[in-house]
C-alpha cells in the first residue's frame, strides 16, 4: 500500500470535546458503529483546535486502535471536504491509480483485511500504525474496473437503504394506527373506517375471554410444542417446534385462534395467537374467545398497544418487574373497550397487511445483504 498512497494521522479529540453545534468531526469510534463504506454526513461537532487535520475529500480512514484485530481492520472513505479527523485515525491518501472507495472496500473485505489483522499488535487493546499499513499487500485491477466494482456496491447499498427506509416508514405507520384505531377513554377511536360511528362497548376482559386449562387426553397424540418467537419479550406471533420426546402431562393444550401469553411478561407484549394445535408450557396462560366469531388478531394487536401494556403492568402483582405476574383472575377484571365483529375484522386485516408488507421488506433486505456478502467474497482477491 505504501507504493500507491501516502499516510498521516488525525489529531486528538475525545467524546468529551463533542458539542451540539460546531465544526463537524469524525472520531474513530464511528467506524465501529456505522460500518459505512462512504461517510457522507457527519452529525458530531467540536470546537476546532489549532493544528487539526481537515479532510480534502477522498481520504480513506482506518482506526488506529480497537478491542480486536478484526475490529480495526476496516476502512471508510471521507467523501466531503472540511471534516475534522480525530485522533487515533490512520489517514490514507490514495494516488490517482487507486479509487478510494475500492480501497476502503478491499481493506474491509478482501485479503488486505486479514493481512492487517495479522499485523495488529496488543492484548486488551490492539493497535495498527501507518508503518503497518504501508506493508499491506494489494492486488488491484485497473482504475476502470475498480470504479465498475464500486458502482455495483453503491447500487446495492442504495437499494438496501431504500428498503430499510420503506420498512421504517411502514413501522411508523403501524405504530400510529395502533394508537389511533382503538378507542380511547371516550369510547371512540381517532381514526375509523367509513360506516362505523357507534361508541365502542366497555366491558371486562373476562366477559370476552375464558381461561383454558385443557390438556391433551391422548398420550400418543403427536403434538407440536408451541412457544413464543424469539423468546417471550419480542414475540409478535407464536412459533412451533417439533415435540416428540418430553413428558407432556403438565402442558396445556392450545388450538388455532387461542391466545397464549406469558403471565410474567404480558406487560412486555409476550403474547400471540396460535396457528397450531399443540401444547404450551405451564408458565403460559391460554385464553379463548367466548364468542368464536370474534377476531383473535384484533385483540392481539389491541393487547400490544403501549397503553394496554401499561394497563397490564399496573394490574400485575409483584414487587419488581422480575416478579410482576398477570394470571387470568387479574387479567379477567381489567376494563377495556371492544367493538363489533365487522370493525374488528377491518382493523386486524389492515394491521395484518402492514405486518406482511414489513416482513416482505425484511426478506428482501436479507436477500440483498446476502447478495452483497457473496459479491464481497467473490469480487476481491
Amino acid at each position: 500500500m505504501g507504493d500507491v498512497a501516502t499516510f498521516s494521522k488525525g489529531t486528538g479529540y475525545s467524546k468529551s470535546d463533542l458539542i451540539e453545534t460546531g465544526s463537524p468531526i469524525i472520531l474513530y469510534g464511528r467506524l465501529y458503529t456505522k460500518y459505512e463504506t462512504k461517510i457522507q454526513n457527519v452529525d458530531t461537532f467540536v470546537v476546532p483546535k489549532a493544528g487539526s487535520v481537515v479532510s480534502k475529500g477522498g481520504e480513506v480512514i482506518v482506526p488506529g486502535s480497537g478491542e480486536t484485530a478484526q475490529d480495526i481492520s476496516i476502512a471508510s472513505v471521507v467523501e466531503p471536504a472540511g471534516i475534522l479527523l480525530g485522533g487515533d485515525l490512520n489517514i490514507i491518501y490514495p494516488n490517482t491509480d487507486l479509487d478510494p472507495t475500492f480501497l476502503a472496500i478491499t481493506i474491509s473485505n478482501g485479503r488486505p483485511h486479514f493481512d492487517m489483522a495479522r499485523r495488529a499488535q496488543g492484548k486488551s487493546i490492539v493497535h495498527l500504525h501507518n508503518a503497518d499499513l504501508k506493508q499491506i499487500l494489494l492486488k488491484t485491477p485497473n482504475l476502470s474496473e475498480q470504479k465498475q466494482i464500486c458502482r455495483i456496491f453503491e447500487s446495492l447499498d442504495c437499494t438496501i437503504t431504500l428498503h430499510e427506509e420503506k420498512k421504517c416508514q411502514l413501522e411508523r405507520l403501524k405504530s400510529a394506527l395502533l394508537q389511533k384505531m382503538f378507542a380511547d377513554k371516550s369510547g371512540y377511536p381517532t381514526v375509523r373506517f367509513v360506516g362505523f360511528e357507534n361508541a365502542w362497548e366497555q366491558c371486562k376482559l373476562g366477559d370476552v375471554f375464558v381461561e383454558s386449562t385443557e390438556k391433551s387426553k391422548d398420550d400418543n397424540e403427536e403434538l407440536l410444542s408451541v412457544t413464543l418467537k424469539d423468546g417471550v419479550i419480542k414475540a409478535k406471533s407464536l412459533d412451533r417446534k417439533n415435540n416428540a420426546s418430553f413428558d407432556k402431562k403438565n402442558y396445556k393444550l392450545v388450538i388455532p385462534n387461542d391466545i397464549a401469553y406469558n403471565s410474567m411478561r404480558m406487560w412486555q407484549g409476550a403474547l400471540g395467537v396460535s396457528k397450531y394445535r399443540g401444547i404450551v408450557s405451564p408458565a403460559y396462560t391460554v385464553i379463548k374467545l367466548r364468542n368464536q366469531l370474534e377476531n383473535p388478531y384484533f385483540y392481539q394487536y389491541y393487547f400490544k398497544k403501549s397503553e394496554t401494556l401499561n394497563l397490564f403492568r399496573k394490574n400485575s402483582q409483584g414487587l419488581t418487574s422480575d416478579t410482576w405476574n398477570l394470571k387470568y383472575p387479574l387479567f379477567s377484571r381489567i376494563h377495556f373497550f371492544t367493538t363489533s365483529i365487522e370493525e374488528q375484522q377491518k382493523i386486524s386485516s389492515l394491521l395484518n397487511l402492514l405486518d406482511r408488507t414489513i416482513t416482505l421488506h425484511d426478506h428482501k433486505l436479507e436477500l440483498l445483504k446476502r447478495m452483497k456478502q457473496s459479491l464481497l467474497q467473490k469480487m476481491f482477491i
